[in-house]
C-alpha cells in the first residue's frame, strides 16, 4: 500500500463503499460538491463496491469497517478511511490537499 500520493498525479479518487446506496452516495455527492467549491479541477469523484475496486486504483476513500477489502484489491492505493459518513474531518483534509496541490497522506496500516 502507498502511504501517499501528490494530488495533482490522481485523475481518480475512488469512493469505496460495502452496497452503494444511501449515506455513501450523499458523501460522494458532498465531497464533489467541497472539490468545485474549492475550484478544485482534473479529478472525479466515483461510487464503488469496495469488492469491485480496480487494482489500479490510485486514491480510496472509505469506511474504516471495510479498510482491508480495499487493500486486497488495491494494494498499491493511498487508503484513506473515515468513520463517520458525514463531517468526517477526513474529507475536510481531502479537499484541503487537493485545494492545496499537497499529498494525500494514507490513514491506514
Amino acid at each position: 500500500m502507498a502511504n501517499s500520493i501528490n494530488t495533482a498525479e490522481v485523475q481518480t479518487i475512488i469512493f469505496a463503499c460495502e452496497a452503494g446506496m444511501g449515506s455513501s452516495l450523499m458523501s460522494v455527492n458532498s465531497l464533489k460538491k467541497e472539490l468545485k467549491k474549492a475550484k478544485v479541477e482534473g479529478v472525479s469523484v466515483i461510487h464503488k463496491p469496495a469488492r469491485e475496486i480496480p487494482s489500479d486504483a490510485q486514491l480510496v476513500i472509505v469506511h474504516e469497517g471495510l479498510a482491508k477489502t480495499v487493500q486486497s484489491k488495491a494494494p498499491e492505493a493511498v487508503v484513506i478511511a473515515f468513520k463517520h459518513f458525514f463531517n468526517d474531518p477526513v474529507f475536510e483534509k481531502v479537499v484541503t490537499a487537493f485545494s492545496n496541490g499537497e499529498e494525500v497522506l494514507s490513514n491506514v496500516e
